[in-house]
């Protein structure tokens, strides 16, 4: 390995050593002695590229998890991202598309194990997130007619880009609430004291992200059709779906783009 290679390495280092004296000795192990200038420059710049991270990660995260940030609070969301930061070093440059292992990060930290219900927030979150880049989609309303006409056994579905996450906890209730203050936040409070159990139902419409609390079977339904399963075998999997309720809402919403021949 080159020296310059050598050199880079230990810089990329440092950039995530959690105190500035490791980071530092860090560098000093690839110094040569008698440049100790070139070695003061290092800290200076080392200083300046730890610094810019620490201010970066809460900002870059915190377009995409809002709802966390409202729940932890500018000072813990803080901490959280920079930590975040260090585990998982950004490996791209467009920042948006970091933050996809937060979820895991924040089940991996103790001190946030009382509030066991986070990680699944940020799972929805990064849902949403990713959505707004999802590629775009146009409904063929007219495709509908083949529900009444052809056999469902000959037939699918076919959704805008969606996604659901099960969680023990109320996860849509709680982003809802901080979002668009229905349930209110006490009510979604509620709904944490008494260990509800929800599944959140992220997808686009038209260009905008949306979520809501996902019906009964209604994510067992969605995955068999992303599946390319037929719309018959898709509702035998899912019978707690009331497929008469859910088509017109879901052609509504967006949801539902097309019904095509399987």
């Amino acid at each position: 390995m080159s020296t310059l290679a050598r050199q880079q390495q230990a810089m990329l280092a440092a950039l995530w050593q959690p105190g500035h004296d490791a980071a530092m000795k860090t560098i000093a192990a690839y110094a040569q002695p008698e440049r100790a200038a070139g070695l003061l420059l290092s800290e200076r710049g080392l200083k300046a590229y730890r610094s810019n991270a620490a201010l970066l990660a809460p900002r870059a995260l915190a377009g995409a998890f809002p709802v966390l940030l409202q729940l932890l609070e500018e000072e813990n969301f803080g901490h959280l991202a920079r930590s975040y930061w260090q585990a998982f070093a950004p490996l791209r440059g467009d920042l948006a598309q970091w933050g996809g292992e937060l979820a895991a990060h924040i089940e991996s930290l103790p001190q946030l194990a009382g509030e066991p219900y986070l990680a699944d927030v940020a799972r929805a979150e990064w849902a949403l997130h990713m959505l707004a880049t999802a590629p775009d989609a146009q409904q063929d309303a007219a495709s509908f007619a083949l529900l009444a006409t052809a056999d469902p056994a000959r037939i699918t579905l076919q959704f805008s880009p969606a996604a659901c996450v099960a969680s023990a906890w109320p996860v849509a209730s709680i982003i809802a609430a901080h979002l668009g203050g229905t349930p209110s936040l006490e009510e979604a409070g509620q709904r944490i004291r008494d260990n509800t159990a929800e599944t959140a139902l992220a997808w686009r419409q038209g260009f905008k992200p949306r979520l809501r609390l996902a019906l009964p079977g209604e994510a067992v339904f969605i995955a068999a059709l992303q599946d390319r399963a037929s719309l018959l075998d898709s509702l035998a999997r899912a019978p707690g779906l009331d497929f008469n309720q859910w088509l017109p809402a879901a052609a509504q919403q967006g949801l539902l783009l097309a019904a095509v021949p399987h």
